[in-house]
């Protein structure tokens, strides 16, 4: 009876340390993603800001495809609209390209379960693309101009103002990289810019945000992801190549793709090689100490997370004079645009 009345005393306090652990892992849980939530909300709203995407009385067409990008934009762009100083409304869209397999039903009932206007747009652009784009070949190019097309076009249909994006930090850096390494010229992937038929106000308000922020906060809203059958399965994507490559490298040296990140709004122009930008042909010394000034002969800078200096620029005007081409990808579209 000892033994019987032992054990059943040693399964108590056995189970009871297990419900402590359980309880303090979900008191920890639940603090990692109130932080996650602070720092994502944070970070999109300072883009917003630095950017001046979302002006009072905007009409916000959030593209939503149903990855973890788009959802996770829309959820923070909701919780943003509600307590913001200014007043601006939102539209989920989503383009329905009829996929074989693909759920039509996810996203309507998802986005009635958010209280939040949305608009399905069906257009059978996966038959054009499997039709002209050879087998083998990558079909980002093809897919992305029909549908950027449309959007475009169904902007002007709801009224919208500006059409939020959900292209990322990594996104962006991806993007510059593959224009330098394939299209020889430096291009990432603007926070802001007017569409190319000069009609729209694209944004990326997740801009700022890294990746592995938005994984995370997917797993936690428990979003009902819709994987891309159509272009997340090709292989050997110089996209996905690159992608690859710089997060093993953010892997081996932390910071290094924030870093990278932070650069392309710290832009020397003294420093660079384009001559449409700087009036190299036209410096002379002068014989006073230049404030940003260099010792020419030195070939490792200061190293470190740079920080903004007088003359540098933020924005650099596309189009110049004696450029190289658009840079392009596997396909022959420029480097623009990505999806989740």
């Amino acid at each position: 009876m000892t033994t019987e009345i032992l054990s059943s005393a040693t399964d108590i306090d056995s189970a009871a340390a297990e419900a402590i652990q359980a309880s303090e892992a979900a008191k920890k849980h639940s603090h990692e993603m109130n932080k996650l939530s602070k720092r994502l909300h944070r970070q999109v709203g300072q883009a917003i800001g630095d950017f001046n995407m979302i002006e009072d009385g905007d009409k916000v067409m959030v593209c939503v495809s149903g990855g973890k990008d788009s959802y996770s934009l829309l959820d923070i762009l909701i919780n943003l609209r509600d307590r913001a100083p200014i007043k601006f409304s939102i539209v989920a869209v989503n383009l329905d390209q009829k996929q074989p397999g693909f759920p039509e039903d996810i996203l309507p009932a998802y986005l009635k379960s958010r209280g939040v206007d949305f608009h399905i747009e069906e257009q059978d652009t996966y038959s054009i693309v499997k039709r002209l784009v050879p087998e083998g070949k990558t079909t980002c190019s093809l897919c992305s101009r029909l549908r950027r097309g449309i959007l475009y076009r169904v902007a002007g249909e709801l009224g919208a103002t500006k059409i939020a994006l959900g292209h990322h930090r990594d996104d962006i850096v991806t993007t510059l990289m593959l224009n330098m390494f394939f299209g020889s010229r430096m291009k990432g992937m603007p926070a802001k810019l007017v569409s190319d038929d000069g009609k729209n106000v694209v944004i990326r308000p997740l801009a700022y945000v890294k990746e592995s922020d938005l994984e995370r906060w997917a797993e936690h809203r428990e979003f009902p992801i819709i994987p891309c059958n159509l272009c997340g399965s090709q292989p050997n994507l110089q996209r996905a190549t690159v992608k690859a490559m710089l997060q093993d490298w953010d892997k081996r040296f932390p910071g290094r793709v924030d870093n990278m990140f932070t650069a392309m709004g710290n832009i020397v122009t003294s420093h660079m090689m384009d001559r449409e930008l700087f009036p190299f042909e036209t410096i002379k010394a002068t014989g006073a100490p230049v404030a940003d000034g260099d010792i020419a002969f030195d070939e490792d800078e200061q190293c470190g997370t740079p920080a903004p200096a007088t003359g540098v620029v933020n924005i650099i005007r596309p189009g110049a004079k004696g450029q190289v081409p658009a840079p392009v990808d596997d396909a022959g579209e420029a480097y623009s645009a990505a999806d989740d």
